[in-house]
């Protein structure tokens, strides 16, 4: 049975998109460094078993996720030459499963490189490591007062083991007030590299770079990009845009509004109307009175509200496409639904289409226009929008 029929809201996902944005990021990399699509948090919300194909079909050849659970989703739609890399978390158990299955995954404790020993014997194959060191960013990664454990206990186990990365993360890369902080994070990952090849331990490919260090920071490139929000069409923050267009001659102010954009999105976000009323002059709409009617108006509830992933926080604030006209959404988001006012929309009636992310004709929604009304990143809105909201790919 068609699962539209009892969905409130769908979702399309642009193939050309897609395409469009591997070539990009493709022709900002220098030769021979290999391109990683990121898919944690559901794809950024796009959906794990529908972008997989897509990425592939744009000639991705390795996709990092963030936990067993999403390599396993994965595992079950990808090509079987395509790699996947686990980037964080994982019951030391499941690394009998990732072994068992060819999945790459991060080691940043001695207990998960012990139990990757363990599982990589029992099974008599080798474990493919990534090594996270800490650089500066102070989340996950190997201290330089551990690093000697793990280069014995990865020599003394050799046979077990497929070095296949040496990798960081950067503390910020996509602000230029971080600018310090990622450079001496460059310089500590360089002399860690030292270390281990000094040490007989030379990784398959080195990795440090997620989008906004690809962009801002080339010499972090190395063998492979860790590459996420820009493959879905979005910059990872302003600073990164403003820095790319500097980059390639776009006026001083790197504000070149004549500039066709690089990146296309992949996404867009729809439900329908589910009723239409009027409301006198002076009437509160919704709970409480933070909405009151200056003039007497016309009004639309749609089936979507924060329970949905449309936030609380774009009450009286976010903006929604109805017939061709950008509408204000008022009063209070609700957990199920969301108020609109359709005053100005002519002929507006039950089952209209409603755009939350998106575009018709030259008018758009986009999830940054979110971010800038309720002040949440980019990342935040797409990775909260519901997993069993239906997802469909478009040309």
């Amino acid at each position: 049975m068609n699962q539209n029929i009892f969905s409130t809201s769908s979702i399309t996902l642009s193939k050309s998109a897609v395409r469009q944005n591997v070539r990009f990021v493709k022709k900002k990399l220098a030769d021979n460094v290999l391109l990683s699509a990121v898919l944690k948090g559901n794809a950024y919300g796009h959906g794990i078993k529908e972008i997989v194909p897509l990425f592939e079909s744009a000639n991705v050849k390795h996709l990092s996720v963030f936990s067993t659970h999403e390599a396993e989703l994965v595992c079950q739609v990808k090509k079987k030459t395509t790699e996947v890399m686990i980037m964080g978390w994982m019951e030391d158990e499941e690394t009998e499963w990732a072994i068992e299955n060819d999945v790459e995954f991060y080691v940043f404790e001695i207990g998960r490189l012990e139990a990757a020993i363990h599982f990589a014997k029992r099974l008599g194959k080798k474990a493919k490591l990534h090594v996270e060191v800490e650089t500066g960013m102070n989340r996950t990664g190997f201290e330089q007062e551990h690093l000697e454990e793990v280069m014995d206990l990865m020599k003394e186990n050799k046979e077990y083991i497929s070095f296949t990365g040496l990798c960081t993360h950067y503390a910020g890369a996509e602000s230029i007030t971080n600018y310090i902080r990622v450079v001496d994070q460059i310089k500590k990952y360089k002399k860690i590299c030292d270390l281990f090849e000094e040490n007989g331990l030379v990784p398959k490919r080195k990795h440090t770079a997620c989008s906004a260090a690809a962009m801002s920071y080339p010499e972090t490139q190395m063998d492979m990009v860790r590459i996420g929000i820009l493959l879905y069409g979005f910059w990872p923050s302003q600073e990164t845009f403003i820095a790319y267009q500097r980059s390639n001659g776009h006026g001083q102010d790197g504000l070149d509004r004549k500039v066709k954009h690089p990146l296309k999105r992949v996404m867009s976000w729809r439900s329908k109307i589910m009723s239409v009323k009027e409301v006198p002059v002076g009437e509160f709409v919704g709970y409480g009175t933070s909405y009151q009617a200056t003039k007497k108006m016309k009004i639309a509830t749609v089936p979507v509200g924060y329970a949905y992933g449309f936030a609380r926080s774009l009450s009286n604030q976010g903006r929604v496409i109805v017939n061709g006209k950008r509408v204000a959404v008022i009063s209070t988001v609700n957990m199920n639904l969301m108020i609109i006012n359709v005053t100005e929309c002519k002929n507006v009636g039950k089952g209209d289409e409603v755009i939350m992310i998106g575009s018709n004709g030259k008018v758009n929604v986009t999830v940054a226009s979110f971010g800038e009304l309720s002040n949440q990143l980019n990342y935040e809105l797409l990775s909260r929008l519901p997993m069993d909201i239906p997802r469909k790919v478009v040309i």
